[in-house]
């Protein structure tokens, strides 16, 4: 009895801890929510961070070239058989061994670059890179925050297009009911019964497809987060609605404010270092170079004198290297020479650029100014809609209207208010490109 009363105990406790996380779950997700969490749990986002620490760990490497390099090496070999140097001494021709059975060494080898334009040009190149990595990664954020924006007002819309079929349902529901209760006392006629059906059935197939379509958006929506696609999230629905007047433009965008732009700037830089350093090869480099040797012989196992019979000695040296390029079959031309193309192709590419930013704002203007005449043309439509249909409602149950005008005029209202959400839609996705062309896309998510 104790042990059933302890498992119930359990079971209201393991409840306990689950009712919050339900409740909380539940709780609306603002357009805020959504893109802070998709600046910290987007693979691509997350992904570009790591490229930002993988940079680093590239300049340390190109760094390491111009630092000291030092290496050791040891080694011992066995000769079973000794060579021998034949040599004439006082007429008579005699044979001298070379060296010992076992001989043994150990050494430290030092290098240290003193003129080296290539290894020079590497390490600005290397920060110029750390620099390209952190706007890569503040591009993908922007591309995230675009993305994630997009797919959360495409939730939002076609939730409202669900909302708009939910009224439709409920009202034909009505008129099928007065239709019925019309055929029962003789006054429908039975084609009139099935035409409502026949709509009715429409309305709830188009429900289902449009639920469908809802939880693919929201499994995509939470994709582009980088949240588990089996929670569920609520939109507040303020988020579409609220549309008043329009921004204020500006006349000219200011590219020093965009991302790409400032990437482009940063490639330019490494194309130029990257002609540089082909340019440094035809440079001599100029290294100081040292090392010691400690070296022993014996005739028996011996290795660095730890036979007492053995012969041990060291020998150092220490010297400048310089190299000096002569002739490569022209090739350092060749790629300086290619390096000059790719530089006359980012020009071009700027120039592509740039216009088409020009491009994309000046389209943002139009469309923000076309959707809101849009979405106020389309309200007023949508009001006016709704009053002809209950206007058409009331003359229909007076039978001063047929049952076509009155499906008529809900095919209408059905019209006007999926108009009117299409018309939101398309202004926030031109909402949002007009403050990604201003380069304050990250403003969303303050």
């Amino acid at each position: 009895m104790l042990r059933v009363k302890m498992v119930k105990l359990m079971l209201v406790l393991m409840i306990g801890m689950a009712l919050p996380q339900l409740v909380s779950a539940q709780q609306q997700i603002t357009l805020k929510e959504a893109l802070t969490y998709a600046l910290q749990n987007n693979t691509n986002v997350r992904k570009s961070k790591l490229d930002i620490e993988n940079g680093k760990y590239k300049v340390q490497e190109v760094r390491a070239q111009a630092l000291p390099q030092i290496t050791g090496n040891a080694g011992l070999t066995y000769n079973p058989i000794i060579g021998q140097l034949v040599a004439n001494f006082g007429g008579q021709t005699q044979a001298i061994k070379l060296g010992q059975n076992w001989n043994s060494s150990a050494g430290v080898q030092f290098s240290q670059q003193l003129f080296n334009q290539q290894v020079f040009t590497g390490l600005q190149a290397a920060r110029s890179s750390e620099e390209y990595y952190n706007l890569t990664s503040q591009l993908t954020e922007e591309q995230i925050i675009e993305l994630v924006a997009n797919n959360y007002y495409q939730v939002l819309v076609n939730r409202e297009q669900l909302s708009v079929i939910d009224t439709n349902i409920k009202n034909v529901k009505v008129v099928e009911k007065i239709v019925s209760n019309q055929y029962q006392n003789g006054l429908a006629r039975k084609i009139d019964v099935d035409r409502i059906n026949v709509n009715l059935t429409n309305l709830t197939t188009q429900r289902e497809q449009t639920v469908n379509a809802i939880t693919q958006l929201e499994n995509q929506l939470k994709f582009s987060m980088g949240m588990p696609v089996t929670t569920p999230i609520e939109l507040p629905k303020a988020e579409l609605t609220n549309v008043s007047q329009l921004p204020e433009f500006a006349e000219t965008i200011d590219f020093g404010n965009r991302t790409e732009v400032k990437l482009l700037d940063t490639q330019d830089k490494l194309l130029s270092l990257q002609r540089k350093a082909y340019v440094a090869e035809y440079y001599p480099s100029l290294s100081l170079t040292g090392n010691y040797t400690y070296s022993s012989q014996s005739d028996g196992f011996d290795f660095l004198s730890s036979n007492a019979a053995s012969i041990g000695y060291g020998a150092s040296a220490i010297g400048l290297t310089l190299k000096v390029p002569i002739f490569n079959g022209f090739l350092t031309r060749s790629k300086v020479r290619q390096a000059d193309v790719e530089i006359r192709k980012a020009k071009e590419d700027r120039k592509e650029s740039t216009n088409s930013l020009n491009l994309a704002y000046e389209n943002a203007k139009i469309q923000l100014r076309n959707n809101l005449n849009t979405i106020v043309s389309q309200r007023k439509n949508a009001e006016l809609a709704q009053e002809i249909y209950k206007s058409t409602q009331n003359n229909y149950n007076n039978g001063l209207a047929t049952l076509t005008d009155l499906l008529d005029t809900e095919n209408s209202l059905t019209q006007a208010q999926n108009s009117y959400n299409q018309a939101l839609l398309n202004y926030k996705v031109a909402e949002i490109q007009l403050i990604k062309s201003n380069g304050n896309i990250k403003s969303l998510v303050q």
